[in-house]
């Protein structure tokens, strides 16, 4: 579930941040996909990190 909210997060986010720089769609579509994509990972070790600390307890 965290990696799908941190894509949801960071595609808003990407967008955001390309239409503050002043870009057209595509460049919004861009970033949102680069940004979903770090994002996304980043919830996947923090949901990888949560499983592993609930197994060791």
């Amino acid at each position: 579930m965290a990696p799908l909210i941190g894509m949801l997060i960071g595609a808003l986010l990407g967008a955001v941040v390309a239409k503050r720089k002043g870009g057209n769609r595509l460049d919004m579509a861009q970033y949102a996909g680069g940004f979903a994509i770090i994002f996304g990972l980043i919830g996947l070790f923090v949901a990888i990190y949560l499983a592993r600390a609930a197994v060791a307890a």
